[in-house]
C-alpha cells in the first residue's frame, strides 16, 4: 500500500511532468490539429497503451537497471529522435496529396503514439530517478508500490493528454482542415517533429559528454 501522506506532492509532480512541454503532449497536439479531435483521443489512448509498459518495467526493478546503466536512456533517446525525424519527413512527403486531408488509420494513430511515449526520456527518466523517492518502507511490497503510484500516473497523464488532443483537435477544425490551412497544420506537425527529434538529440549528446 502507497503512504498517503505521499499521494498529493506525487499528484502535483506528476501533473508537473504531464502538462510540461514534452515529446508525449506535443504529438498529441501535432496529431490533433492535423487530424482532428478524433485522433488526438486516439493518441492520448496511445501514450496510455506505452504507459502500461513504464508501469510494468518499474514493478518489475528495470528502474533501477536504467539508473545503474545510464547508456541505455541515450540509446533510447537516440531511437527516438530518429523515429521522429521520420514522421517528420513522412509529414513534408504527404504534402500535395489529397490523401493527406484524411484521417489516417485508428491503428496507425494508435501504434505512432505507442512508439512515441516509448521513446519518451522525460517518461522514462521519471520512472528511473523520480518515482521510487516516493516509495516508502514499511508500505509493503516495493513492485505493488511502484505498480500503484504507475497506475495513478497513467490515469491522471491520460485526463490530461485527452484534454489536451480535444482542444487542439478542436483548433484545427476552427481552422480548417482542407486547402491552404491543411498544409499549414502539416507544415506545423513536421516542424514538431522535427524539433523534438533535435531535441532528443541534443540531450542524448549532453548525456553522452556528462
Amino acid at each position: 500500500m502507497v503512504d498517503p501522506a505521499v499521494l498529493p506532492g506525487f499528484v502535483v509532480a506528476v501533473l508537473v511532468v504531464t502538462i510540461a512541454p514534452g515529446p508525449d503532449n506535443t504529438y498529441i497536439a501535432a496529431v490533433a490539429l492535423r487530424h482532428g479531435p478524433r485522433a488526438g483521443v486516439v493518441s492520448a489512448l496511445g501514450m496510455a497503451c506505452g504507459m502500461v509498459v513504464h508501469v510494468t518495467a518499474a514493478a518489475l526493478g528495470l528502474a533501477a537497471l536504467l539508473r545503474l546503466n545510464p547508456e541505455i536512456i541515450v540509446l533510447i533517446q537516440l531511437v527516438g529522435a530518429a523515429y521522429l525525424a521520420w514522421l517528420a519527413v513522412d509529414a513534408v512527403r504527404g504534402l500535395g496529396h489529397a490523401s493527406d486531408a484524411v484521417v489516417p488509420a485508428t491503428r496507425d494513430v494508435l501504434v505512432r503514439a505507442v512508439l512515441t511515449n516509448l521513446t519518451n526520456p522525460k517518461v522514462i527518466l521519471f520512472f528511473a530517478a523520480f518515482l521510487p523517492g516516493f516509495v516508502k518502507a514499511g508500505h509493503g511490497s516495493t513492485a505493488v508500490q511502484m505498480l500503484t503510484l504507475g497506475t495513478i500516473f497513467l490515469v491522471v497523464g491520460l485526463v490530461c493528454d485527452a484534454v489536451i488532443g480535444i482542444t487542439a483537435g478542436r483548433l484545427g477544425r476552427a481552422l480548417d482542415s482542407r486547402g491552404r490551412a491543411g498544409t499549414i497544420l502539416t507544415v506545423l506537425a513536421a516542424c514538431v517533429y522535427a524539433g523534438l527529434a533535435l531535441v532528443l538529440l541534443v540531450e542524448a549528446v549532453r548525456t553522452i559528454a556528462a
